[in-house]
């Protein structure tokens, strides 16, 4: 699984952690529900991503997904952002703090 420390020794501070939950709760939130629970867009739920890859998801993140609404997001974040998003919704998403 992939995780913040991992992506090119780079951590992500308590600051930033608190920026990208926001991030995802009203970007991602905007297709894929306020509540991650599905939308326009597939649930982000640790339930609905179960059977997904960290590294499948990290690629869509980063990527988007052609011929989708999904944008690709690596112009607006770095790897470890990416790598701590996909952790934390692999586990359950967090609460806005």
């Amino acid at each position: 699984m992939c995780t913040a420390s991992v992506a090119a020794g780079q951590t992500v501070g308590a600051t930033r952690q608190k920026e990208l939950v926001r991030l995802v709760r009203q970007d991602c939130g905007s297709c894929h529900g306020m509540t991650l629970k599905g939308g326009l867009g597939p649930p982000l739920t640790a339930q609905a991503l179960k059977e997904k890859s960290a590294e499948g998801l990290r690629a869509t993140i980063l990527g988007g997904r052609p011929g989708t609404p999904m944008p690709p997001w690596r112009g607006f974040m770095n790897e470890a952002d990416v790598d701590w998003i996909v952790n934390e919704l692999l586990k359950g998403f967090p609460v806005e703090r």
